[in-house]
């Protein structure tokens, strides 16, 4: 489904910026020629795939590479299918870039003669200021927000000053030529029809053009704003997504001139299907919420809570727990939260290995209580890589202790916030379940089991205990402008049904595969869920796979085994390169996915908390008699 652009009114500036860009288009009919021959070849992963094969993707040259080699077909006027499949991949995750955003930010960059680095493409219609509002609050900078017809929905500017802490002026003007020099940032919005009509003046650092339902394209004007390009970049690395295929795809159509094909769609009855199927999946009563992406719901979930706590806990100071070696995204976003607010700690949980997260949380909370401090814990469940599950009975005692401030007043309790991407069908916060004693909150990513990864977004539940919190994290979510897209709707609609039936017939490819790796090679190291855990519903499709070394010393016994770990993967997707993949995936509708999380999920964690050891996502449908084989082999070639 490609969905069409909604009617817009024209303003002075409307028809000052519509005749600027048919000059452009005039100026670049070649180019727009090969785009259009670029879009009847494209392959068809471009428009389908949420995730990407690292073996072919170098993270220092994200976007770069691809782009110089699409650069290269585009100067010998080559676009066919074959040669576009074999371009490098731009990145290694759809929710941060993808092929047709790059295209989309290259095609614009040409038009407005700027480098294609300085067009940036979301989902989102306001993250992208956010993202300059960011880093001007770091660098105490002014900054203003200019616009003709209107600020992009649920803007909320009393929000943004009290609890992000962001310092800028809006301002409403007649026309673009009204704006002059100011000390600071300007930031102009335009909401166009045709969101590649962008009108350059000298006084717009930022030109933001944004469709109702499309998402926006973030231009950054000139030489002396280009240090602000890494920060934007990780912005919708961490807190959103870029803007989706299917609506880059339907911006270039309407760039070349070319209708796109639309079909219709009931987004009304997809949410309520999806919201319902939630709920099922779930156990809970609480309205479910539905975000772009995994890390979008989580930084609504983040702000949230930080909203309810500087409204209703006043003064105290607000801790984040979370485990130093989980995915990266989240350890990432929630330092990146605490760096902005001045009264947002992280608080580190170990939990994993020789830690236990029930002995964890009972140091860090007693420790928070004793500071009058509010607890907010993320963790995940079963954890990443290492698949354990801690003692949930003593967990939840954990958390429902009452504890006792400095003062011997009764300390704020926490709000858990469980990451259940591995197990999503395990019951934890419906009423008379482990967890709905104590406030918590469970999400989930949606590129994994959710939509099978055929999109990115995501969800997150509330039990009764924390619905209150709920409303201001729905608002926080709009807020951000990361609602999942019509289309995710759609995806999410057609597969939650599914889910855990894909659930359970991958867990069963993944026991026979661990006990086979087990009969095969006893010397290695597996984790993953008991039969005894599974039995209690935890019944994952991922291990992690540390391999017999040998050395004289520590330094040697781990070269010898990260060497061994890529020997595996590399044999593995070059002998079954139709179904295994060197990627970070995981519940995925067919195939086999390998990673090591050191150099992938964990990439801005600490070097000291890093895994350098195998992780192996299987899926439903696989020849895992194949996998079988390929890995015996391997253990034959030791």
């Amino acid at each position: 489904m490609i969905i069409p652009y909604p009617n817009t009114t024209y303003s002075k500036s409307n028809n000052i910026v519509s005749a600027y860009t048919k000059a452009k288009l005039m100026k670049h009919t070649n180019m727009l020629d090969y785009i259009k021959d670029v879009l009847e070849h494209i392959p068809t992963d471009w428009l389908t795939l949420t995730t990407h094969r690292l073996d072919i993707y170098k993270e220092e040259l994200a976007k770069t590479e691809f782009i110089e080699q699409f650069e290269t077909l585009y100067t010998n006027h080559n676009s066919e299918s074959k040669e576009l499949q074999e371009l490098p991949t731009a990145f290694d995750y759809i929710r941060l870039g993808h092929p047709l955003s790059c295209v989309l930010e290259w095609t614009l960059a040409k038009m407005h003669d700027v480098p294609s680095e300085n067009v940036i493409s979301f989902s989102s219609k306001t993250t992208p200021i956010l993202a300059i509002l960011r880093k001007n609050l770091l660098d105490r900078k002014k900054t203003q927000i200019l616009y003709t017809e209107a600020l992009p929905p649920f803007f909320d500017v009393d929000v943004l000053h009290r609890i992000y802490g962001y310092t800028f002026d809006v301002k409403k003007i007649e026309d673009i030529s009204a704006i002059s020099e100011f000390d600071g940032s300007t930031i102009f919005i335009s909401e166009q029809k045709d969101m590649h009509a962008i009108h350059l003046t000298p006084h717009i650092d930022f030109y933001l053009n944004t469709n109702d339902e499309l998402g926006s394209v973030l231009l950054v004007n000139g030489v002396q704003n280009e240090d602000y390009i890494s920060e934007i970049q990780h912005v919708r690395r961490r807190e959103t997504i870029a803007m989706t295929p299917a609506n880059c795809y339907t911006v270039l159509k309407s760039i070349t001139g070319t209708a796109p094909t639309t079909t219709g769609s009931n987004t009304a009855e997809n949410k309520t299907n999806v919201v319902t199927a939630i709920k099922e999946i779930t156990g809970t009563a609480t309205k479910a919420l539905v975000g772009s992406s995994g890390l979008s719901v989580q930084y609504a979930i983040m702000m949230g809570l930080v909203h309810d706590a500087l409204e209703n806990h006043k003064g105290k100071a607000i801790k984040f727990v979370v485990p130093p070696n989980c995915y990266g995204g989240t350890n990432d976003q929630a330092r990146r939260v605490a760096a902005c607010i001045d009264n947002v700690d992280i608080v580190d949980l170990p939990v994993d290995g020789d830690n236990d997260m029930v002995q964890s949380i009972h140091t860090v909370l007693d420790q928070i209580a004793s500071e009058d401090a509010i607890p907010y814990i993320i963790a995940e469940i079963p954890t990443n890589p290492r698949v354990e599950v801690p003692d949930l009975i003593q967990l939840k005692e954990a958390l429902q202790k009452e504890r006792k401030t400095a003062t011997g007043e009764t300390a704020v309790d926490p709000v858990f916030i469980l990451d259940q991407t591995f197990c999503p069908n395990v019951l934890f916060l419906g009423e008379g379940e482990i967890l709905s004693s104590v406030r918590a909150i469970s999400y989930a990513s949606g590129s994994k089991f959710p939509s099978g990864g055929r999109c990115t977004a995501g969800y997150c539940v509330g039990n009764q205990k924390a619905a209150a919190l709920m409303t201001t994290i729905e608002t926080h979510l709009h807020l951000c402008d990361n609602e999942a897209t019509a289309l995710q709707y759609e995806i999410l609609a057609a597969q939650l049904p599914s889910m855990n039936q894909r659930i359970a017939d991958a867990y069963k490819n993944t026991r026979e595969f661990v006990n086979f790796i087990h009969d095969t090679l006893p010397d290695a190291k597996i984790n993953f869920v008991s039969e005894e855990l599974a039995a209690q519903g935890f019944t994952p499709s991922v291990f992690s796979l540390d391999l017999p070394t040998k050395g004289a010393t520590d330094e040697e016994k781990e070269a010898y085994k990260r060497a061994l770990n890529h020997k595996l993967i590399h044999l593995m997707i070059t002998e079954i390169p139709n179904e295994s993949k060197y990627c970070v995936s995981y519940g995925q509708l067919k195939g086999c996915y390998w990673t090591i999380p050191a150099t992938s999920t964990q990439g801005t964690t600490k070097e000291g908390d890093k895994d350098y050891i195998a992780r192996v996502a299987l899926s439903p449908d696989m020849d895992l008699a194949l996998h079988k084989k390929v890995f015996a082999d391997f253990v034959e070639s030791m």
